[in-house]
């Protein structure tokens, strides 16, 4: 990922990848925030047979989201029809 990239608009796991190659250093703009407010959300991990979590990661490729958005989107359709 290039350096030309806003960071706003970056993905959790763009700026995850793109932090793990560079340095704040490297940026005289970037500071650093001292206070910052979110909540956790627990989370239930299953098992997805290996095939169809292949086809759902393709999906979510082509859809420019990540696969735990996809799956969670999708099942909250099931869930409510």
């Amino acid at each position: 990922m290039g350096k030309s990239k806003d960071i706003k608009d970056m993905s959790i796991y763009e700026a995850s990848d793109f932090w793990d190659e560079h340095d704040y250093c490297e940026f005289g703009d970037v500071k650093e925030t001292k206070e910052i407010q979110f909540s956790l959300k627990k989370k239930k991990y299953v098992g997805i047979d290996q095939d169809l979590y292949g086809r759902i990661k393709g999906k979510a490729k082509t859809l420019n989201t990540s696969e735990d958005a996809l799956i969670n989107e999708w099942l909250s359709e099931k869930a409510n029809a």
